[in-house]
Formats: structure tokens, sequence, C-alpha cells
């Protein structure tokens, strides 16, 4: 197992290794002596791991309640988080009790958010069973629902007491979700790894998850740690998220988040290199690289209708908007544009 310390506004550990939900009984009792839980999850990963995990929290002496939806991110509403927030009134849970969130990136964002807001704030953990949520969404205290008009576009900044990333989920995930994982492990290497790039060009991920997830958790550490509300290196967090949000905007979320990222950072790497800011080098070997992970590259939509959708981009301020471009494999820089400029980015990138 490994352990990566958080030091944000609070401090918390992230373990990764195997075997660690069979442990979270126990280390929750000892984090919060006599809390009640509220554990939240959705239809599928609950199916999977719900049971058993009630049933150690029974043995260990918690008391728990069970909030379950149906799984996929249109669940990740308004609508969801206040029936979550009902639940928790209803159930009379107050700031010495807490949530904790069982699943992949939707149930972490969800689960979170209404800790955040229920009270005024009450604890939460993190019990990620996702590749995507082990490596990026679980870590860093983002939060957030989606609204008619986008993704994550109401939410708060609130950081976990814990995140336990067991390993042993990882062999229960489905094709795409895992390769929906590989897209933001990608995204890190690309971002400031050569050494990780090139580690999983050569061995599959899955062969060496424990690693691989930690390198990133210690990625994104560094950056919480340096701009925890996102208001400037943070952002570079974001290379491929802008084109991929409105990937999935236009889809109706049914482009899973992975792939909208694997196909952002594809546009993105095609526009750079078309502009002279990164070799052709980089940009076979980022796609190649995503085209063995099984992911594609470039969005099912038009230029105009992808950058009238990125225009609505939670990141957006005014009229300007940054961009994460890649300049080489582990370097990337920071381009603020005018919204107007979206659409001709998106053709340099290969859309129509």
């Amino acid at each position: 197992m490994r352990t990566i310390r958080i030091e944000a506004s609070r401090g918390y550990d992230v373990c990764v290794g195997p075997g660690l939900l069979k442990e979270a009984p126990g280390r929750l009792a000892a984090l919060f002596p006599g809390a009640r839980v509220m554990l939240v999850s959705d239809d599928r990963v609950f199916s999977l791991y719900g049971k058993t995990l009630l049933d150690d929290l029974a043995a260990a002496g918690t008391e728990t309640e069970t909030f379950v939806f149906p799984h996929g991110e249109k669940q990740k509403n308004l609508g969801t988080w206040g029936e979550l927030l009902e639940a928790l009134c209803r159930s009379g849970f107050t700031r010495a009790d807490v949530v904790a969130a069982l699943g992949g990136g939707v149930v972490g964002d969800l689960a979170g958010f209404a800790a955040a807001a229920y009270r005024r704030g009450i604890p939460f953990v993190q019990l990620p069973t996702t590749l995507l949520a082990a490596v990026d969404s679980s870590v860093g205290g983002k939060t957030a629902v989606d609204l008619a008009g986008g993704k994550n576009q109401a939410g708060a900044f609130y950081q976990p007491w814990l995140v336990l990333c067991d390993t042993d989920a990882l062999a229960t995930l489905p094709e795409a979700e895992y390769r929906g994982g590989c897209a933001e492990i990608v995204k890190y290497a690309v971002l400031g790894s050569r050494p990780l790039f090139d580690s999983i060009r050569r061995t599959p991920v899955s062969r060496q998850a424990e690693a691989v997830i930690a390198r990133c958790v210690e990625m994104k550490r560094d950056y919480v740690l340096a701009d925890e509300y996102d208001a400037g290196c943070r952002r570079m967090l974001n290379l491929g998220h802008t084109f991929g949000h409105a990937a999935e905007l236009l889809s109706g979320y049914t482009v899973p988040h992975g792939q909208a990222v694997a196909m952002g950072m594809g546009v993105m790497a095609r526009s750079a290199a078309a502009a002279g800011i990164c070799s052709r080098e980089t940009l076979a070997e980022l796609l190649g690289l995503l085209e063995a992970c099984g992911l594609p590259t470039l969005p099912p939509f038009g230029a105009e209708a992808m950058a009238e959708a990125a225009r609505w981009d939670k990141k957006a301020e005014g009229e300007r908007i940054t961009l994460i471009v890649p300049e080489e494999i582990g370097r990337c820089r920071a381009e603020t544009v005018d919204t107007a400029e979206l659409a001709a980015w998106l053709r340099r990138g290969g859309l129509a």
C-alpha cells in the first residue's frame, strides 16, 4: 500500500492498494468515533460492493444509512443532489456524522457537494472504485453537479477527510471505464512526466495500477498545494477538458468523461502541431498512446457547435478562456484566448 498526504486547507491521506474496502470500517471508526455513515453509491457499484461493505460496517458497530441512485452522468444533477440532502435531513444526520462516497466520479462529485452543503459542511470520505476516480476526481476537493447549460456548473471546493483507493475494485471495471481512466493518466503524463508516459506505453496500466495511481495522485497533490482553489497553475489539469466537456454536453452525456478528455487532447494536440507549438513527433506520440489505450481522438461534432458549447465552460471568464496546450511530452502551457477564436482552434484540430 502507498499513502500520499495532501496538506491542503484540510489535511488528509490518500491510500492506494489492495484490500482497502475491507479496511474501510475500521479506518472510519478510528477517524470518526461514534459517527453514523451515509453510504452513497450508484446501483451498479452498490450491487458489487454495497452489501459486503454494509455488513463490515455493521460488524464494526457503525450505524449506516444508504442512498443509492441510478448510474450515469445524467444523474449528477440538482434533483439527485436535493434527494440526497433530504435523505440526510430525514435520517437526522448531524455534523458529527459522515458521508461515504462509494463509486466513480459521479458518485464522488455528487456526495462531496451534498456533504459540503448539508448543515454548511459535514465530513465525507471517498471510496473510489473506478480508475478515473482513483487517479483524479477523488482527490483535490472539487465537488459539483451538472446544470442544463454545462458540466460541473454548480459545486464547491470541499476536501475529503480520507481517500481509500482499493485497487482490487478495478478488477470489476467495464472495459470502457478502464479506458476512460487511462485518458486521465495520459493527461498527467503529457502535463508533467515523460517517465510516466513511457511507462504506460511499455506496460498496461492494469499491470502497474498501484504505482500509476500513486504517481498521478502525487502530481495532483502538487497542483492542489500550489493552487487549491483553481485560480492559477491548477488550471493546467484542464488539459483536454474544455473541448472534452463540450463533447460531453453535445452528446447529452452519452460520451463518457474519460473518452471525452481523450477527444479534447487529440483536438488540442492537432491544433498545437498545426500552429507550430508542438512538433509532429509529439503529436504522433500522443495520438499513438491514446489509440493504443483504445481511446478516440476526435469528437463527432463540428467546430462551431463545439465552440459554442465550450463558451459555457466553467473556467471561461467573460469573453476569454484559457486553453492548455501541449508543447512536448511532459510540458504544456496555458494560452488565454478570446472565445471567438475557439472555432479556429477546433478547425486546426481536425474538426469541420
